[in-house]
């Protein structure tokens, strides 16, 4: 033991990672961390959006937990058409709601690995835990993971290292696989109890993850995107733009053709006011209310509805009629309308 070495540590800021992280850098191997943004994690799309509904603002905790345990970072932003495509087309498929895991850690570790050879790092790291997730962290699905992103025997899970064959660096001696772990399933006790005696005393709770894609709410609007572009002949894609706006207000499908997003904060309608382009601008007009963007060509008569549905979330919901500006282009038009009242009509379009 005692050869030098060098690893790329793939960290979120949560326990797991933290404590491989801990681990590593304990056996004095140079580590460098990296953290990637995908466009779904819900702490750091919070922060990029202003923040939380009750005016709070998420740290961002892979960075935190680097500067903790004084490690150099690589924050990579992986959104964008790549990692899209995968997304819509997963080879693995998706888990209970719009998270394709496999895929998502396979395109992560082959980025990962780009790193690695850049860096001249002798191995990639991981938090991941045997069995602890159930599409991901299985044994077959770990092993997958390591054979597509072609990192074979250079993919270390620190946690779980016991339990798996010996990687590369373990056989080279850069680390001591005796002083690696075997933990398994989805208890935390014996990773607590660790960073209590490694004197790790902030992380995150656990709880289900950060990722919009498990939430099966998001998951609704997620497929709601895919199936309507499908239905209208456009290819089944997703954009950028639409990764911002999935995270932002309530989203009522008024039919195949429109689509639309009522803000509920005042961060939602700020960010909703820069994605106005291509799209229609509803707002009630004499009274407090939400900013409200129509996506498609809605009819007339979804044009009614839709300026019923944004008078219903303002002040003038009790009101008899609320006057509502429609803008769209240079084209600014007005609607009378009622307050749409009938909760069970609202709720079956929202997505």
């Amino acid at each position: 033991m005692g050869k030098q070495g060098k690893a790329i540590g793939l960290i979120s800021g949560g326990l797991d990672s933290t404590l491989a992280l801990a681990l590593v850098r304990g056996q004095g191997i140079e580590v460098k961390a990296v953290n990637f943004y995908t466009g779904f994690c819900i702490t750091e799309t919070q922060r990029r959006k202003g923040g939380r509904p009750d005016g709070t603002v998420p740290q961002n905790e892979a960075l935190r937990a680097a500067a903790d345990l004084e490690v150099d970072i690589e924050y990579v932003d992986i959104s964008g058409p790549g990692y899209f495509d995968m997304l819509v087309n997963p080879r693995w498929g998706y888990g209970a709601n719009a998270n394709p895991c496999v895929d998502c850690r396979v395109f992560m570790m082959r980025r990962a690995k780009e790193i690695m050879e850049a860096e001249g790092a002798d191995f990639i790291f991981t938090g991941e835990v045997l069995g602890q997730r159930p599409k991901s962290q299985r044994r077959d699905t770990l092993r997958i993971i390591e054979r597509e992103s072609g990192l074979d025997g250079r993919l270390l899970r620190p946690l779980s290292a016991k339990l798996l064959p010996p990687t590369i660096p373990e056989k080279e001696g850069i680390v001591d696989r005796e002083r690696l772990l075997d933990i398994s399933g989805r208890g935390r006790t014996r990773q607590m109890a660790l960073a209590e005696e490694m004197g790790i005393s902030e992380w995150p709770q656990p709880a289900g993850g950060c990722c919009y894609l498990t939430d099966e709410a998001f998951s609704r609007k997620f497929f709601d995107v895919l199936d309507a572009r499908e239905a209208r002949g456009e290819p089944r894609k997703l954009e950028r733009e639409d990764v911002v706006l999935l995270s932002t207000g309530r989203h009522f499908r008024l039919s195949p053709r429109a689509k639309l997003i009522v803000g509920r904060t005042e961060v939602e309608n700020a960010l909703l006011e820069h994605h106005v382009e291509g799209r229609a601008r509803v707002e009630a007009r004499d009274v407090l209310g939400p900013v409200a963007l129509v996506e498609g060509v809605p009819t007339w008569e979804e044009r009614q509805l839709a300026a019923r549905i944004v008078a219903r979330y303002g002040k003038g919901k009790d009101a008899g009629r609320v006057v509502v500006e429609w803008r769209e282009g240079d084209l600014v038009e007005t609607y009378e309308v009622e307050p749409e009242h009938d909760e069970a009509r609202v709720e079956a379009m929202r997505i």
